[in-house]
């Protein structure tokens, strides 16, 4: 989120309410990072984070006006973002759900030896780094929808217990529970498949051909690397201290929103649907 205190969104939405557009949209470039990347984590792919994230968006602006700073203004737009992510049915992995067995059979059985050069002269370097993002992110879909919220709201954007309890309508302390059993089970996981951080046999750059075979990830469009801002290209592991539970996570990068979502906002905010901000 851009930094902006609790007193000065509230003004700026009060404004944008009003009828100011630049600021309705300095309010909304304010968490659209925010719900993009709560997005895409839940839902695993660009192009049905990108849908989800619009809807989010339209969502808070058509309810802008019942915001009245009782909490802070992220808070909201959690709440908001996660109810409608936790219901939403229109993602690739809502028709063709995932398990942590089906994964691990997968990982173990797959034939990843018999599949021709795919790499289009892309550096394999480049697409297993690819294969290991777009991989922690589909692994979240064999969680079901409240556990993964729990474990990215946890993980991802550490958010207080108390905050993330409040945003959930469970108690601080089985929100903590939760987030432990799940964390445990993420990490489970990674110990025993993958080898890039635990002690299992699957490495990324083994199975780059495989991957862009079964379409997980594409030569021709890099989302995950392309989105990760340029400081952070320098971070290499997706994740670390899997071996002490109680350690946090650095499982979640912070992607940029794709171009499109600002154009978007842009677009509405010109169009004749922005009258309902105001009389919503």
């Amino acid at each position: 989120m851009n930094q902006f205190t609790n007193e000065e969104l509230l003004e700026l939405i009060q404004k944008g309410t009003a009828g100011d557009k630049k600021a309705l949209e300095t309010v909304l470039a304010s968490v659209q990072d925010l719900v993009f990347n709560l997005s895409l984590r839940m839902l695993g792919t660009f192009p049905d984070a990108e849908d989800a994230t619009q809807d989010i968006l339209l969502k808070i602006m058509t309810h802008l006006s019942s915001f009245k700073g009782e909490s802070l203004f992220s808070t909201w737009v959690f709440r908001i973002a996660s109810n409608h992510l936790k219901n939403y049915q229109k993602h690739m992995f809502a028709k063709m759900p995932l398990s942590f067995e089906f994964y691990g059979n997968d990982i173990q059985h797959a034939d990843i030896s018999n599949v021709p050069d795919l790499t289009q002269d892309v550096e394999r370097s480049v697409l297993a780094e690819e294969l290991k993002l777009s991989c922690t992110n589909v692994m979240l879909q064999c969680l079901d929808a409240e556990s993964r919220c729990i474990f990215i709201l946890g993980t991802m954007f550490r958010l207080d217990s108390r905050i993330a309890g409040d945003i959930l309508g469970i108690t601080p302390e089985a929100y903590r529970q939760r987030l432990s059993r799940i964390r445990k089970k993420v990490a489970d996981f990674l110990k025993e498949y993958c080898g890039e951080y635990g002690n299992g046999t699957c490495h990324c750059a083994d199975r780059v051909n495989y991957a862009i075979q079964n379409h997980r990830i594409n030569p021709a469009q890099l989302d995950f690397t392309a989105a990760v801002p340029e400081e952070m290209h320098k971070v290499k592991e997706a994740m670390e201290e899997i071996d002490g539970i109680s350690h946090e996570f650095s499982f979640c990068k912070t992607y940029q929103s794709p171009e499109r979502l600002k154009q978007f906002i842009q677009n509405f905010l010109n169009g004749q649907s922005f009258s309902v901000v105001g009389k919503a």
